[in-house]
């Protein structure tokens, strides 16, 4: 049985192409898989030192603390956008009677575009392994359609004379390019899914987080000693509405 040196050397010009073409697709695709991989990662590894520490602050009303600890973990996808929100409140800390309910809505717009923009940075590069998953299997048959084609009529040259056994390693040798192509698509449609999985519990995470923060901030930041601001202007709107006249 010939090896795959052997078969790769007795391929003609045109399937010795599709095969350095399959091992680019692959050679880019592993690399953006790694990358990914390392980003997640690493992400995650900020975010699990991160969380408790910034809870613990967040409950001790250490807000300047807080915000301090989001701008230190810039890995951590969690830590940039509550990060956002806070450094979008951070200016009226320092008069807290100016906070108004359309502040918390600016926050929150905030947090969604930091949201936005931090997915789209973990959804970088998935790209090319899809697109490699999806064409590699078709660039391989590209190369086994052309190595039958020239297998037969390598065959028809010869007036039909060709044996069996000469027919057959024409085609095993055009067959081989399929393998190849299936070789690089499989790992790379099964990494495609992994991270497009991964990637989706990233965002629930960050959206729950910041959904979080913003409750705290509805909740806590408008005054220091107990009840929200906020609290008293929604109070206050709804006794304005709720006493006014009454059309019959």
């Amino acid at each position: 049985m010939p090896s795959l040196y052997d078969l790769f050397a007795s391929m003609g010009l045109f399937a010795k192409f599709i095969v350095f073409v399959l091992a680019f697709m692959s050679v880019f695709s592993w690399a953006a898989a790694i990358n990914k991989l390392v980003q997640i990662l690493r992400s995650e590894r900020e975010t699990r030192t991160f969380a408790p520490a910034f809870s613990r602050l967040l409950k001790e009303e250490q807000l300047d603390g807080a915000i301090k600890l989001a701008e230190t973990a810039k890995r951590s996808h969690v830590a940039r956008v509550v990060g956002e929100a806070l450094a979008e409140v951070k200016p009226l800390l320092r008069d807290r009677a100016t906070i108004t309910a359309a502040d918390i809505n600016s926050v929150e717009r905030s947090v969604e575009r930091e949201i936005l923009i931090v997915s789209a940075e973990l959804k970088r590069g998935l790209g090319l392994l899809a697109t490699t998953g999806a064409t590699a299997p078709f660039v391989g048959l590209l190369g086994t359609v052309m190595g039958i084609v020239n297998a037969f009529t390598g065959m028809a040259a010869s007036g039909g004379g060709g044996s069996l056994a000469s027919v057959s390693a024409g085609i095993a040798e055009a067959l081989i390019t399929t393998a190849f192509g299936l070789i690089v698509a499989i790992p790379a449609v099964w990494l495609y899914n992994y991270f497009t999985t991964k990637i989706d519990f990233l965002s629930v995470e960050m959206t729950y987080n910041s959904k979080e923060l913003i409750d705290y901030l509805i909740k806590s930041v408008g005054s220091e000693f107990g009840r929200s601001i906020f609290t008293k202007e929604f109070q206050a709107q709804k006794a304005s509405q709720s006493s006014g006249p009454i059309s019959s």
